[in-house]
């Protein structure tokens, strides 16, 4: 759906994108990643023909980036662009209509998506007289009005409450269902890692990490477990055994009753080699691999310089 070749632009004698090349397959959840500055806003500009680029390459569907080309897509920037003075249908059935919008479906569109939003009534209400929740949900329905295969949202989530993210969460994936590509921008790193199947990770205008985001926590694994036990254990027995590096208590995951430990174990030693152990001394009822989240992958390679 989205292809990126070697894409490079410079503002003055700063590099907000060098070299950068990824793909995003139709039908994908794509979670783009990257701190403040990190030049996320400046590829998405490019991608929808805001922005020229210095060098490189962007198509979509096979077709380099034009304005032909920028009607298949719904752009949500983080700066939101609605005209406070405008009347809420109004204003979505206009940015409906500059993307190509036959006028008698993007009404109807947009009154489901109203309706699904809870916005049932309000179309004829001024865009300034309404929350700042409720303005986001009128920008997200300009954006998707006229049912783009791709779908960029630039920090969706910024200004809803739990129970508007879950409405939205659920509503992207229905996209999705439908066949539409999703690219998601946001720090709301439990939200990425919940609902995107990849992530493109860049910082300094350089992309770091692209790929499949259980391949990427598999990447990452550092031997470390989760164990749960019936009784509690004889930390200095595990500790003789020469198994592990470290041992400590934690804190039972899902409610669950019992003695938790968070273990470290030795290179080269197998879980099998803990759980015989463990076992040696009572019931275990939770065993895992701890993988990291994605929060502390993003850690990792945004707080530490990088050697590309």
């Amino acid at each position: 759906m989205l292809s990126i070749n070697n894409l490079s632009k410079h503002y003055s004698n700063v590099k907000a994108l060098d070299n950068v090349s990824f793909e995003v397959e139709k039908g994908e959840i794509c979670g783009l990643l990257g701190p403040n500055g990190a030049g996320k806003t400046t590829l998405l500009r490019i991608i929808n023909n805001l922005l020229v680029k210095d060098s490189g390459e962007v198509f979509i569907n096979g077709e380099p980036v034009s304005i032909k080309t920028t009607r298949h897509i719904g752009y949500m920037p983080e700066e939101r662009g609605l005209y406070d003075k405008m009347r809420v249908e109004d204003q979505i059935m206009y940015f409906g209509r500059l993307k190509g919008g036959d006028k008698k479906r993007l009404r109807n569109v947009m009154l489901e998506y109203m309706e699904i939003f809870n916005l049932t009534g309000q179309g004829k209400r001024l865009v300034k007289e309404l929350s700042k929740g409720n303005q986001q949900k009128v920008q997200i329905i300009a954006t998707l009005v006229h049912e783009p295969e791709l779908v960029i949202l630039d920090e969706p989530f910024s200004g809803f409450d739990p129970i508007n993210g879950a409405l939205l969460k659920d509503l992207i994936a229905r996209l999705n269902e439908k066949g539409s590509t999703i690219m998601l921008s946001s720090h709301n790193m439990n939200a990425i890692e919940e609902m995107c199947s990849s992530i493109s990770l860049i910082n300094k205008g350089k992309l770091l990490v692209k790929g499949e985001l259980s391949d990427i926590k598999d990447a990452h694994r550092t031997g470390n477990l989760l164990l749960t036990t019936r009784k509690p254990l004889s930390l200095s027995l595990l500790q003789d055994s020469g198994l592990i590096e470290n041992i400590h208590n934690s804190v039972p995951l899902n409610g669950r009753k019992g003695s938790a430990y968070f273990i470290s174990k030795k290179e080269g030693v197998k879980n099998n080699d803990i759980i015989e152990a463990v076992s040696l001394q009572g019931e275990i009822i939770h065993f895992e691999e701890h993988l990291p989240s994605l929060n502390e992958i993003f850690l990792k390679y945004t707080s530490t310089p990088q050697t590309i």
